[in-house]
């Protein structure tokens, strides 16, 4: 609506400009208004226009390119980001939550974001402890099966010697016996205590296999003690965002997974905060949000196209987002400030308003590209046609029923020549021009509104502006 409003300003302007200015000629070379005129240009249809009136009328030009006019298909759309460019971080254990950044403030990686006070890390902390003490335990003791095996086989080997010096003794016995000599209450007695070392040998044996049993499921203990401390760790790890050799490290007396104190949950992409879903120094339950981080670069545009152009669509066809306005007036994004890229077609469409979801990622973002910024997407359907001249159908004015452009003079840029525009197709947005001009030449966009009121129906007349943008007809 300013746009519009300042471009109805202009004629009212330039007609009161036209009626009141007193142009008559002086002897001292200058106009009744105080201002130098101009020389005036040999040719009736050019137009001075020095930079002071450039600026006065807001006078801007584009140049002539190339285009696949007629093989140019236009579709609105916005821009969004793409699903990897927002992370977002909750807490992952209930506590008291101390933020370290502001909104909208930009973060690097590895930069604290908040800092969790949990009672629940210290439950965590103390797991860990029992499990350690557990593992020294079970280390310990079995540590000291191997004095205890040593010592049962110390004594099986005794066992055995008294076995066999007792055998022996009842050997000689019964062989008294049967010569007719000794005594049989000794042979007896003799019997009994290989009976007594036999019987505390087997026992022996027993506590060994006992003893071996013990080893080894203090052995299996041992095992699970020390899973359970690599698991809690790796919770630990996961908590505090700190690799397992750092947790292990010693800080002081003590690991480090011993000494902290409280969370502090870092970046792990560089980016800025989005939102912030929690105040300062509030408790927090787990898995609430706090915050969420952006990449802004990771930007894509969306547009809808229309299914019945799917005879036309493919992936990998190219694109060129423009902005949504067709000038480079007052704080409008310049005409020129476009983003190349392919095209990507959805993988479904709306049945209900007959489209489909087109996606084109840039491959270098303008400083406006933004999410939620309306623009049009400029979709070549065939690059093998042979492009055109063409210039933006808002440099082209209409006098009556005649279409006008204003090309910029080669030899001269501060005239401007008015000529009839040979308009070929269009695209909506770009015309084709067929003859007057060539690649590379400059046209008026921005003020060629203005520039054809002043010249409309005195073209054979000629005329200039004034520095301070009045228009002067004729030579006097």
């Amino acid at each position: 609506m300013k746009l519009l409003t300042r471009i109805s300003a202009y004629p009212a302007a330039l007609v009161l400009a036209m009626t009141l200015a007193a142009c008559s000629p002086s002897d001292d070379g200058a106009g009744a208004d105080g201002h130098a005129e101009e020389e005036l240009p040999a040719n009736p249809n050019q137009i001075a226009i020095p930079a002071a009136v450039r600026s006065n009328l807001g006078i801007t030009f584009v140049k002539i390119e190339r285009r696949q006019i007629e093989q140019t298909l236009r579709v609105p759309g916005r821009f969004e980001y793409m699903p990897t460019a927002r992370r977002e971080y909750r807490t992952m254990l209930p506590g008291r939550i101390e933020l370290l950044v502001d909104q909208f403030g930009r973060v690097e990686v590895g930069e604290a974001l908040y800092r969790i006070d949990s009672p629940a890390w210290r439950e965590h902390q103390e797991k860990l402890t029992e499990a350690e003490a557990s593992i020294e335990r079970l280390r310990t003791r079995l540590a000291s099966f191997g004095p205890l095996r040593e010592a049962h086989r110390t004594h099986e080997r005794q066992l055995q010697e008294t076995i066999a010096i007792r055998r022996e003794r009842v050997e000689q016995l019964e062989s008294l016996a049967d010569a007719g000599g000794g005594r049989r209450p000794e042979l007896i007695a003799a019997r009994d205590a290989v009976s007594t070392a036999e019987a505390e040998l087997a026992e022996v044996l027993e506590k060994e296999a006992t003893l071996e049993a013990d080893e080894a499921e203090a052995r299996a203990d041992l095992s699970a003690a020390e899973a359970r401390f690599d698991f809690l760790l790796d919770a630990a790890s996961s908590i505090v965002q700190e690799p397992v050799d750092a947790l292990l490290a010693s800080d002081g007396d003590h690991p480090r997974w011993r000494a902290i104190d409280h969370i502090e949950v870092r970046s792990e992409a560089a980016g800025v905060v989005d939102t912030i879903d929690i105040t300062n120094g509030a408790w927090a339950t787990q898995e609430s949000p706090v915050l969420s981080v952006v990449q802004p670069e990771k930007l894509r545009f969306r547009a809808s196209g229309l299914q019945s152009d799917l005879g036309v669509l493919r992936d990998g066809l190219p694109a060129r987002i423009v902005p949504p306005t067709p000038t480079t007036a007052g704080r409008a994004v310049p005409l020129t400030s476009t983003m190349e890229g392919t095209l990507m077609l959805g993988l479904s469409g709306d049945p209900n308003e007959r489209t489909l979801d087109l996606f084109v990622v840039p491959s270098e973002l303008q400083p406006w590209a933004r999410p939620g910024v309306s623009a049009h997407v400029e979709i070549v359907t065939d690059a093998t046609a042979s492009p055109l001249l063409a210039v933006p159908l808002a440099a082209v004015q209409r006098d009556g029923l005649m279409p006008v452009i204003f090309r910029r003079n080669p030899s001269n840029p501060n005239e401007a020549i008015r000529m009839e525009a040979d308009l070929g197709q269009n695209d909506g947005r770009w015309v084709a021009l067929l003859s007057g001009v060539r690649l590379g030449d400059e046209v008026v966009l921005d003020g060629a509104f203005q520039l054809m009121l002043a010249t409309s129906g005195t073209i054979q007349k000629g005329g200039h502006f004034h520095s301070d943008g009045t228009f002067h007809e004729g030579e006097d």
